[in-house]
Order: C-alpha cells, then structure tokens, then sequence
C-alpha cells in the first residue's frame, strides 16, 4: 500500500500546482499552502479582492469515481468550515471576510491537465 499513498500524495502535489497557477491566473495572491490543524488541512490559502480564500483541491485520473468535486461532500466541507475557522482565529481575523473556494482538476493518464475548474463559495458555512 505504501506505493498508492505515493502515487496519491504525488497527485495531489501536482493538482495543487496546478490550482496555485490558475488561482494566480485569476488574481489570487498565495498566502499559504497546506496548512494542519487538530482539525485537518486546507491544500491552499489565497487572497482575492477583500476575501480571505481557504481553497480545497481535488484532482482525478478518469472518472471512474466520479468528478472530483464531488468528493467535497458534507462531511468534507464540514472539515473544511471548522478548520478555516480555526485558522481565522490562531490569526486574529475573526472579523475578515473569507470563503471557501474548489478548484476540481482533470487529468489524462499522464498526469497532463485536461481541465481546471473553478468554484468561488463552494462550501457555504452552515
């Protein structure tokens, strides 16, 4: 098993890549990149305009398990929510305006991008 925990840890450095080249494309200035908690991780955090951005990448080979922003389910987002609040509040910046953005990445066999999309308020807090 060591070697598909690689192989997606690879993938998911790639797909991270991938999001932070169009996330500047499109404006964002990077912040910061995987950040841990007791909560669990965000793959990236990004400024654009006056928001504060905490941004979930998933990128998939194929869709034999579906697209991959369908993977950003409730319990997913709920992760997500708690550890962008916990990130807002070891910060001090409790009062700034923030979302949580998907970038759903495709890729071909080879690991070439053939689609980066894209969604700004994916997860909306509860």
């Amino acid at each position: 098993m060591p070697e598909k925990k690689s192989v997606q840890r690879s993938l998911g450095m790639l797909g991270e890549d991938l999001a932070v080249a169009r996330l500047q494309e499109c404006g964002y200035r990077i912040v910061a990149r995987n950040f841990r908690c007791v909560f669990g991780e965000i793959d990236i955090i990004a400024e654009e305009g006056e928001d504060l951005v905490f941004v979930e990448v998933k990128a998939r080979r194929g869709r034999s398990y579906g697209l991959p922003e369908e993977a950003v389910h409730k319990r997913k987002q709920h992760k997500l929510i708690q550890v962008a609040q916990y990130y807002l509040a070891h910060h001090g910046l409790t009062e700034r305006s923030w979302r949580i953005d998907v970038v759903a990445i495709d890729l071909n066999e080879r690991g070439a991008s053939r689609e980066i999309r894209l969604y700004q308020h994916a997860v909306i807090e509860e």
